[in-house]
């Protein structure tokens, strides 16, 4: 499935293949809420790396968190890159190259319609803010961190892969 996505102000305008457009996994870490500034979480998707192009790249900036490690006195840079538009700040996609085949692409920032996911994973609790409502019930799955099953898993078993 080919999606489009821009940032707010249109600087930037981007495309991408996806097998796996459900926007299904909320990140409640304190990198992807405070980036993404929205719901106390933000929302990626998978696409492949190699068919994303984009226009207006002079726009695009890159951050890198930098991350606490128990034990450690300095925080480590991240090997993820968060792409986002200079001139609006709207977050783009996060690249990592320890995944290189792969982009995900923030839901936020989509423009195509995307389908509803039969259910919601909610994951790294344990970094929520407690004014945050964290949505509950027999179709919201928690995980204080990361679960085991990545994006393209998660997609797989429920035969929600797209060609």
């Amino acid at each position: 499935m080919q999606l489009e996505g821009s940032c707010h102000c249109g600087a930037v305008r981007f495309r991408v293949e996806s097998h796996t457009p459900y926007p299904y996994m909320r990140c409640y870490c304190s990198i992807c809420r405070k980036t993404q500034g929205g719901g106390g979480y933000a929302i990626c998707i998978m696409g492949d790396a190699p068919t994303l192009r984009a226009r207006g790249g002079k726009h695009v900036s890159v951050y890198r968190a930098r991350i606490a490690e128990p034990g450690q006195p300095r925080k480590r840079l991240s090997p993820a890159r968060r792409h986002f538009c200079s001139r609006c700040g709207s977050g783009l996609w996060v690249a990592d190259p320890r995944w290189p085949e792969w982009v995900y692409p923030f839901a936020s920032a989509i423009d195509t319609p995307l389908p509803k996911p039969p259910e919601e994973v909610e994951l790294m609790l344990n970094y929520a803010p407690k004014w945050t409502d964290v949505p509950s019930g027999p179709k919201h799955t928690h995980f204080r961190e990361y679960p085991r099953e990545g994006i393209a898993d998660w997609h797989a078993r429920r035969g929600l892969t797209v060609p």
